[in-house]
């Protein structure tokens, strides 16, 4: 391993470096012959742009050093990357935009939009950590501002470009439906080299150049910042511009970054395909990078002397003190002077700041998971005239006991009435009406605009689905199945779900995802389709997972669950329970006793709401979906055979879990018994029985019941995997 001590303090070698070659007039030569007169910008704006990106530089030096004091926590920076300044300065604060995390010269410069704006303070105590920074307030280092119309970001993996493909997709819904014809807002979102391969990006540039190829309009910009490296991996020579210029249905606009001039053409070339002709395109901006991937990066480890110092040497600083120089914008001391002056502003800030307070409570830190105020009030439910125009033939099934999708289905009819902001998307909603015809007709009754088939791809599915909702529409997405869900979940977890948490509540993306999933499908579709695991869902912060077992808790519930989305900006799952979606009966053949009528449009059930059957002394039985059908069919039993009279609870929702209502009724019993359908490992049954043991008395018995730690089978085998009703009722029996 190469020693370090060669590296001492990289900083400190480019800032010596810069002010040196200016007073030397050692300027590198541009890949990119292009010159600041050769366009119609005033000198002034390139003296702007310079200005950004030395702040950028310097804060990015100022973090390294703060760190070294126990000031700062983070140190990955921009350096190398400071042509993003032009397109901070090009594209209007109307045009969103979700960035990645080397763009430093960008908010810099898109900052000076907003003359309140102090735009190095803020930084700094976005890396301080404080309490006071005005995105996240010490949550993480992100970039981001409402005022400048950026969502915080920290992805290092592209997951935030499905949702930017969404953000402008949505604006295309929007001005569809309000038939507007002015100036088309830009989506952009940057991203690095490596990044670009990964999956998640690969489906973002896949779903744009799908849409545009059904001709549907998309003012869309992939900004990837190619510095050549990702961490330690260099990125093939090429292999980017040899990738994308071949594809179809997504323009190619390449530049070079070091050269200020060559950008401000390259967004020239970008906005006439994305704001004019409201294509996508894909603007590879190729840069360096200097001062390793962050502060703890011991670059020499994997590069070499002359590799870093060849890079050094490139320094896009220098690139545009050339441009300025040989513009007659500025002189060589002038260039020394602006920088000398903007290094004592920004380490002048730092000064001011040290020490800052950060986040001093679990309360301080949770609060922003949820907003704590309504963002928007919910519209009243539509009037019966148009209800009855709108279900047509299907309004006399209303007053007819229906099955779980059924009711589901009246549900979304109603709901897509009371709120015109509902997009319906997912693969198959549309035509075929789902697979299992929950959302059967809704296409018919509200059009292609609002009832959308997407293409197969979870993890755009979601992502689009987080764009549309962070522009006031409300999507309520459906995956096919649970299991498809793993796909794509960090859209859930690392996106939607932190969004509110990372923007201290000033971003939201209200959502409602509908699952068909849980096992008991009889011989059908193994594993894949017969998926019994929603841990993963329940272990995301300030995600509520709502699970009905019947119809009219559905229709019910999945009103409630609309209201949290669009009211608070709430990021739902509606886990629906497959195999009782066309279950009529309970205990005998023709009893029809699973059937319920559909309930009046103003009735709801509330998170935490638990479900209560029966009043028995003898037993508590506690369970949800699949389980609560089979232990009402337990209870039958075990009060007709055995004189045993149980009470029976259906949880209803998933998380957060309404623990103190489960205690409630269980310290009123000697023996509870929970029915819990999932894996016997990550189920819901442990944080149920671990909150019965901490709430309840010590005489309390507790047992449960479990599906086995194993995926489940095809054909008839599934039947030993998970809980029965003889299951439940040995168990009782066994107390």
């Amino acid at each position: 391993m190469r020693s370090t001590s060669w590296e001492l303090d990289r900083k400190k070698v480019l800032e010596e470096n810069f002010l040196t070659r200016v007073k030397t007039k050692e300027f590198p030569v541009a890949a990119s012959t292009i010159a600041l007169k050769d366009l119609n910008v005033v000198a002034d704006k390139w003296v702007e742009i310079f200005e950004s990106q030395i702040i950028s530089r310097l804060l990015d030096c100022a973090a390294r050093d703060l760190k070294e004091k126990n000031a700062s926590f983070y140190t990955i920076g921009s350096s190398g990357h400071e042509g993003n300044g032009v397109i901070g300065d090009y594209f209007t604060l109307q045009d969103i935009a979700f960035l990645h995390y080397r763009s430093g010269a960008f908010m810099a410069q898109r900052s000076k939009k907003d003359p309140q704006s102090n735009f190095a303070r803020d930084c700094l105590l976005s890396l301080m950590a404080s309490a006071q920074d005005p995105i996240a307030a010490g949550r993480h280092k992100v970039w981001g501002s409402s005022k400048l119309n950026v969502p915080p970001q920290t992805s290092t993996i592209a997951s935030h470009l499905p949702k930017a493909v969404g953000y402008a997709y949505g604006k295309v819904l929007q001005r569809n439906s309000n038939a507007h014809h002015g100036t088309v807002d830009v989506v952009s979102s940057s991203f690095g080299d490596a990044s670009f391969n990964h999956s998640t990006a690969q489906g973002a540039f896949n779903a744009a150049q799908y849409l545009a190829f059904n001709k549907i309009p998309l003012p869309l910009i992939f900004i990837c910042e190619d510095n050549g490296i990702g961490i330690s991996v260099p990125t093939p020579e090429n292999w980017l511009e040899s990738n994308v210029s071949a594809r179809t249905h997504l323009q190619y606009i390449g530049c070079d970054g070091l050269n200020m001039a060559d950008v401000y053409l390259a967004c020239q070339k970008a906005e006439h395909f994305a704001r004019r002709q409201q294509q996508p395109v894909f603007f590879h901006m190729k840069t360096v990078r200097l001062m390793g991937h962050a502060g703890s990066d011991i670059e020499s480890v994997y590069r070499h002397a002359e590799e870093i110092i060849e890079n050094e040497n490139n320094d896009p600083l220098l690139h545009s003190a050339r441009l300025l120089h040989e513009a007659g914008i500025l002189s060589q001391r002038d260039i020394i002077n602006k920088y000398q002056q903007i290094k004592d502003h920004v380490y002048a800030e730092a000064e001011k700041l040290i020490p800052q307070r950060g986040l001093d409570s679990a309360h301080s830190i949770e609060q922003s998971l949820i907003s704590s105020a309504p963002y928007r009030q919910q519209p009243p439910p539509q009037a019966e005239a148009k209800r009855k125009q709108i279900f047509a033939t299907a309004y006399k099934n209303l007053q007819q006991k229906r099955t779980l999708a059924q009711q589901i289905n009246f549900a979304l009819v109603d709901l897509m009435l009371q709120y015109s902001e509902i997009i319906v998307y997912g693969e198959d909603v549309g035509k075929k009406g789902g697979v299992y015809h929950v959302t059967a007709d809704l296409q018919k009754r509200f059009g292609q605009a609002r009832v959308i088939d997407s293409l197969l791809d979870e993890t755009t599915l979601l992502g689009m689905a987080i764009g549309m909702g962070m522009q006031n529409l409300l999507p309520i997405p459906e995956i096919q199945f649970l299991a498809y869900t793993h796909n794509a979940v960090d859209q859930l977890r690392g996106e939607a779900a932190s969004l509110s948490f990372f923007s201290n509540a000033q971003f939201q993306n209200p959502m409602v995802v509908r699952i068909p999933g849980l096992a008991y499908q009889k011989g059908f579709g193994g594993h894949f389709h017969n998926d019994n695991a929603v841990a993963f869902l329940r272990e995301i912060p300030g995600l509520i997972v709502a699970c009905p077992s019947n119809g009219t808790d559905a229709a019910k519930m999945l009103r409630a669950c609309v209201e949290l989305a669009y009211c608070w900006g709430r990021v739902v799952v509606f886990l629906e329970p497959i195999a009782l979606y066309s279950v009529k009966d309970l205990c005998s053949a023709g009893d029809n006793l699973w059937l319920d009528y559909y309930p009046p449009v103003t009735e709801k059930i509330g998170v935490g709401e638990v479900g209560v059957y029966g009043q028995g002394k003898d037993l508590l039985i506690i369970s949800f979906g699949n389980g609560y059908y089979l232990s009402r069919q337990a209870e039958s039993e075990l009060r007709l055979a055995h004189g045993l009279f149980c009470k029976l609870i259906d949880v209803r929702w998933l998380a957060p879990l309404p623990i103190e209502a489960l205690c409630g009724h269980a310290r009123h019993y000697q023996k509870v018994l929970i029915v819990d359908e999932c894996r016997k490992t990550g189920s819901l049954s442990e944080e149920i029985y671990t909150g019965l043991c901490e709430g309840c008395s010590k005489d309390t018995t507790i047992k449960r019941i479990t599906g086995r730690d194993c995926f489940i089978t095809l054909g008839e085998s599934w039947k030993y995997l998970l809980p029965s009703k003889k299951d439940i009722v040995n168990a009782a029996l066994e107390f």
